[in-house]
């Protein structure tokens, strides 16, 4: 069997998908409280294996699993388009799992707990007989909590000594993770025709592409209304007037997205996502002014 060029790989891990999870690590970090002196080799061990090593694995897991709805939607992927031959994606997707647990055992017993389920979610978000994703509610839900709010506890943790973070930590990365429910659901638009052919239940197939749009917005715009009363009750007004901007930036995005999800989806995700993470982290500095 022939074996797949490097970009190949490469898309196949599909590098653009690293940053979420990077960012909710280093925002569980900022939260901490912890000073950054002596911890760096722990931050950036710890932003690799959330992004270039779990979130990696669960692209290649998703591209192996998707082979036939990709088939439909982009076939130009390494798989469908046959640059990548035979099972390779699927040993690509196990090593890569592997790899991610070798890198873990570097962040201590939390870390690697965390890098376990991250893994576990990542298999069942794809892969039968679970496959998350073939309802839209459930497998954005377990992506959401994946790729914010897993990924912020543990920065928040490594940087504790595997102490469980604070309540308010704890619930910024709760709400983080719901909001990222909604940013999940934009990435259905383009392949709502394979997702209906293939008995995906997507959002967009669910409920139809207007009202997809419309939830996934609100699903993106409630949480951030309360992680602002909250700053507001912890004495940071500040920070949660930086958030309304970015909210009302976002709504006004959102607007421009709804008139016309499936062809504009790419716009919100390019634009308007950017709002809502750089609000993540000035939340996690917010908490971090207040004692972490």
């Amino acid at each position: 069997m022939s074996r797949p060029k490097l970009s190949a790989v490469a898309e196949l891990l599909k590098p653009i998908t690293w940053f979420p999870p990077m960012w909710a690590f280093a925002c569980g970090v900022v939260a901490s409280g912890q000073g950054f002196e002596g911890n760096w080799t722990l931050i950036i061990v710890g932003i690799l294996l959330a992004g270039p090593m779990v979130c990696a694995t669960s692209q290649a897991v998703n591209a192996w699993f998707d082979r036939e709805v990709d088939a439909i939607n982009e076939p130009q992927r390494p798989i469908p388009s046959g640059r990548m031959p035979g099972r390779w994606g699927l040993y690509i997707a196990v090593l890569w799992t592997g790899l991610s647990l070798m890198v873990a055992t570097a962040l201590g017993p939390w870390g690697f707990a965390a890098a376990i389920a991250g893994l576990a979610l990542a298999w069942a978000y794809s892969a039968p007989p679970l496959r998350l994703k073939k309802n839209g509610w459930w497998g954005n839900a377990a992506c959401g909590f994946s790729y914010e709010g897993l990924a912020w506890v543990t920065g928040a943790a490594v940087m504790a000594g595997g102490a469980m973070p604070d309540s308010r930590s704890l619930l910024l990365a709760l709400l983080y993770s719901l909001a990222a429910h909604g940013i999940m659901t934009l990435n259905d638009f383009k392949s709502v025709e394979g997702d209906r052919q293939m008995g995906i239940g997507s959002l967009p197939v669910q409920l139809g592409v207007r009202l997809a749009a419309i939830t996934s917005c609100w699903i993106m715009l409630l949480p951030q209304f309360v992680v602002v009363a909250l700053l507001v009750q912890w004495d940071r007004p500040w920070h949660a007037l930086a958030i309304v901007g970015l909210m009302f930036g976002q709504s006004r995005l959102m607007g421009f997205f709804i008139a016309s999800p499936i062809e504009r989806a790419l716009k919100m995700s390019a634009l308007g996502v950017p709002l809502l993470v750089t609000g993540m982290m000035i939340a996690a500095f917010g908490l971090r002014m207040n004692g972490g």
